[in-house]
Formats: C-alpha cells, sequence, structure tokens
C-alpha cells in the first residue's frame, strides 16, 4: 500500500454541479459545473492569491478542469492535466442518490456493479497525489470528492467526510509517526 509523500500541499475539490446540489452520485459522468460552482471557483481563486503556489495539477474531468483553470488564470499559472485524478467511477450508481450504498463503499464492503473498489481508488489517489507533490511546491490538486475521501483514509484521518466543493485546504503532514494530517481551510472572501 503507497503512503502519501510527507510533503504539504494544497487540495481544491471542484465547484458545485447541479449533481452535487442533488445529492447525486457523478463518478466519473462529466457533469459541468453550475453557476454556483462557477463562483465558488472564483472565490477559490481569490483565497490562493499569495499562497506562493508553484504548480497546479487537476483532474481531466470538466468540473475539475474548470475550476483548476479558473484559479490557474487567477495565479498566472499552468495546469498539469492528470487522468489519474478523476473521481472514481461509480459503476450503476453513477447518477443516483448517495445513499448507504457509499457508506458500504468506503467501508470496503462492497462495491457496485462496475465500480472502481475504494482499495483500489485509495492506492490511485495517493500516487496521483504523490506525483503532483514531486513537482515544484506548493502543489494545487484540484479533484473530487470521494478522491478525496481515498487520500483521507491513507492520511490516517476519517475517510466517509463530505469536503465542501471550492474550499481551498492547506494538507500537511504529521508531525510525528501515529498522527493523521493536518487540514485547513483557507478563509474565503464573501
Amino acid at each position: 500500500m503507497t503512503e502519501p509523500n510527507p510533503i504539504p500541499f494544497w487540495f481544491l475539490r471542484h465547484g458545485e454541479t447541479d449533481w452535487n446540489a442533488r445529492m447525486l452520485s457523478q463518478g466519473q459522468v462529466d457533469i459541468p459545473l453550475n453557476p454556483v460552482g462557477l463562483a465558488q471557483a472564483g472565490r477559490a481563486a481569490e483565497a490562493l492569491v499569495g499562497r506562493g503556489i508553484r504548480t497546479i495539477h487537476s483532474s481531466t474531468l470538466g468540473r475539475a478542469r474548470v475550476t483548476a483553470e479558473i484559479v490557474a488564470a487567477r495565479l498566472n499559472l499552468p495546469v498539469t492535466f492528470d487522468e489519474n485524478l478523476i473521481e472514481c467511477g461509480f459503476g450503476v450508481q453513477e447518477g443516483q442518490e448517495m445513499s448507504d450504498w457509499f457508506s458500504d463503499w468506503v467501508a470496503g464492503r462492497s462495491t457496485p456493479e462496475g465500480a472502481e473498489p475504494f482499495a483500489d481508488l485509495r492506492e490511485r489517489a495517493v500516487n496521483a497525489i504523490n506525483h503532483a507533490t514531486a513537482q515544484p511546491g506548493p502543489v494545487l490538486v484540484v479533484a473530487h470528492g470521494a478522491l478525496w475521501r481515498a487520500f483521507r483514509q491513507a492520511a490516517g484521518l476519517p475517510a466517509n467526510i463530505r469536503t465542501p466543493n471550492a474550499l481551498p485546504l492547506w494538507v500537511e503532514p504529521p508531525d510525528a509517526p501515529g498522527e493523521g494530517w493536518r487540514m485547513t481551510p483557507a478563509e474565503l472572501g464573501g
């Protein structure tokens, strides 16, 4: 099992989509940002000004790609797109309401038909974020909620915690073995 590089970085979940607002499982369905999500991405970009970010890595799915491009335009940086940062495929659950199946999937008790097992997502998420944090930093990673849950598990934190859309998180490795990583949200302007 791959472990996270002990390197601090910024994480940003994409802005809101209509499916997020309706609590539907998006997975790899390429749902675009809605007007709220576009505004959220703009606020996140402002919150990331002056943070010293040198490199941006993003999922290739449109909701993350557009969020990253909005931030990158404000920070005057290019974006490196990485297919390994895309959201998990949820198989038969894509487009369905979030329900008990999701908790069972995160816990590794069951995997929906056609979905990526959570343990596989965890390995992919850690490898992709390790690849990103090996670049000049501080690095900003723009990706997805389930992928972030998988990273949280690898980082010694509770996995099944919903990360708000477009809330920049400063992510720091533990100071001592056995401790979890620290995640500090950036202040967002009105």
